[in-house]
């Protein structure tokens, strides 16, 4: 307790209640750290599969996001809780390496921690866990490799590239349109994929969306849509095999850098001015001209008399393009950004077939379409929607889809999901556990049941009774050696996931175990919680 004083030399008694807390150390710790993570873990838990359910989450001034995205939700989600932030990294890392299954790593993470603390209470030590849980996740990891298929596809015969991705979007608000989304998410991972090098530059693929239209409006422009219109309505509103002067100066006189001063006290002194100012927007315009664009997009703006004098030059322009549009449009048009007019050469514009101003609905909404580009190395997914949300989560969705098809295209290996390869990992954990005479074959059996929670999850979520189905599924794939049975979460009538077209990337469903594992294995080994003003 100390006794202090306000700004009006009041007294006030400032109470330490830091001596009255205890600190949490050994199994108290480790205990309030997996209740930390299994809470995160709990919330996304009803998100997975199919059926999952959407989360609405309120920032603080207001703006609403409904999403089942689990990067997304933990992304929003105020957490302060230090192992719930470790959830949230977890998430995140998922979502930067593989693109999908943000929801999946997390449910698998707060699996383990539950089962690590029944372990803990038996009074086995948390590095045993810790060890057995390390031998168990390479044992499934290896098993995916064994139970993978190679899915072969060219860019030709891009269909089981389609599949994959209609399983990503099945689990999100968007899948009544998961074909015609799948589809276009493929088509534009193949326009600017490198088959050879196994390589995509998602960079490449632009995401726009403008509010109006339904969701089957969406649509892939092969090159690139920008969400501005000509800088004067008189402009011509299309124009054909354009080329275009891609500018990062401004259309204006030059500002002295050092303070300047001009007096100007005749007429003829300002008319002298005014000569030399259109002068100099003449000799621009004619630059662009002399060298034979078509289009001026310019970084920066010009005013009112440098629009007009660009009409009468009958040299359309756009102002104020954002730098990173304005180098996708360079990729694409195989233009070059110019930096000053002198430097304003033929060979640095760039060639695009079509040029056009499209107006939306009622409003005064109006995009720019660059379409036929010399080098269509760059494309954009359009979509459309009933309100803001809507768009949002579908940018979301096709960022997952996107990712699957960039994945497949590093390694065209996949395994079967809904809940069908942990099932199979669990089976050939579980049996593997006897190998291991130590006090680590309880940490590879809680492992083995771990896996088991996602398929659980899933039939939970599609109103499955989910102990039942799990182990009717699994006595099915010892009974058969059919590793493809999974959850029926759509209700078709068949477990197979081959039939069902259900398929997930190796490289993803590996990452979601290993990454899952490690974070575990952290939390396991927290055992004193000490907090920033105790020392």
């Amino acid at each position: 307790m100390a006794l202090a004083f306000d700004e009006y030399g009041r007294p006030f008694i400032i109470l330490r209640e830091q001596e009255s807390k205890s600190r949490l150390r050994g199994i108290d710790a480790q205990k309030a750290n997996i209740s930390a993570g299994v809470a995160v873990s709990r919330i996304l838990r009803t998100s997975l599969g199919p059926k999952g359910m959407d989360k609405m989450l309120q920032s603080p001034d207001g703006d609403i996001t409904i999403t089942n995205d689990g990067a997304t939700i933990l992304e929003q989600m105020d957490v302060d809780n230090q192992i719930g932030k470790l959830m949230v990294e977890l998430s995140r890392s998922q979502d930067y390496e593989i693109g999908d299954g943000t929801t999946g790593v997390v449910v698998l993470a707060g699996a383990l921690l539950e089962q690590a603390e029944k372990l803990l209470e038996r009074g086995i030590h948390p590095i045993r866990v810790a060890e057995g849980f390390e031998i168990s996740s390479k044992m499934a990891v290896d098993h995916l490799e064994k139970i993978s298929h190679k899915f072969d596809f060219s860019a030709t015969n891009i269909e089981p590239l389609v599949q994959t991705c209609m399983t990503t979007l099945s689990s999100k608000i968007v899948n009544r349109c998961k074909r015609s989304l799948a589809e276009i998410a493929v088509k534009g991972v193949m326009a600017v994929a490198d088959l050879e090098r196994k390589d995509v530059n998602l960079d490449l693929i632009k995401v726009e969306g403008k509010v109006g239209g339904k969701l089957e409006d969406t649509e892939l422009v092969y090159g690139i849509i920008v969400d501005k219109d000509m800088s004067h309505p008189q402009m011509p509103k299309q124009i054909e095999d354009a080329k275009i002067a891609i500018l990062t100066c401004p259309f204006e006189p030059p500002k002295p850098k050092t303070k300047h001063k001009v007096d100007i006290d005749t007429v003829e002194k300002f008319q002298t001015l005014r000569k030399q100012e259109q002068q100099y927007f003449d000799d621009m315009v004619q630059q662009c001209k002399d060298v034979g664009a078509t289009l001026v997009i310019c970084q920066w703006g010009f005013d009112d008399e440098a629009n007009h004098l660009l009409m009468h030059r009958n040299l359309p322009a756009v102002r104020w393009v954002g730098g990173v549009e304005l180098e996708l449009i360079a990729i694409a048009t195989g233009g070059r950004i110019v930096p000053r007019f002198q430097e304003l050469t033929t060979e640095k514009l760039g060639k695009a077939g079509l040029v056009r101003e499209k107006a939306f609905g009622t409003t005064k909404d109006r995009m720019l379409y660059i379409e036929h580009c010399a080098n269509s190395k760059a494309v954009t997914v359009f979509i459309r929607g009933g309100n803001k949300m809507m768009i949002e989560e579908t940018k979301r969705s096709i960022h997952d889809a996107l990712c699957v098809a960039r994945n497949l295209i590093r390694n065209n290996s996949i395994v079967y999901g809904g809940g069908a390869a942990e099932i199979s990992c669990s089976i050939a954990v579980e049996a593997a556990a006897d190998k291991y005479p130590g006090v680590e074959q309880y940490a590879i059996r809680a492992f083995a049941d771990a896996l088991d929670s996602v398929p659980m999850a899933l039939a939970e979520n599609s109103g499955l009774q989910p102990i039942e189905t799990v182990s009717a599924v699994k006595a099915q794939q010892i009974k058969e050696n059919n590793h493809c049975c999974g959850i029926d979460c759509n209700d078709t009538g068949t477990n197979d996931m081959r039939e069902q077209n259900v398929f997930e990337t190796l490289i993803g469903k590996q990452q979601q175990i290993l990454l899952a594992t490690q974070v575990v294995k952290m939390i396991l080994k927290i055992d004193d919680v000490i907090s920033p003003t105790e020392y």
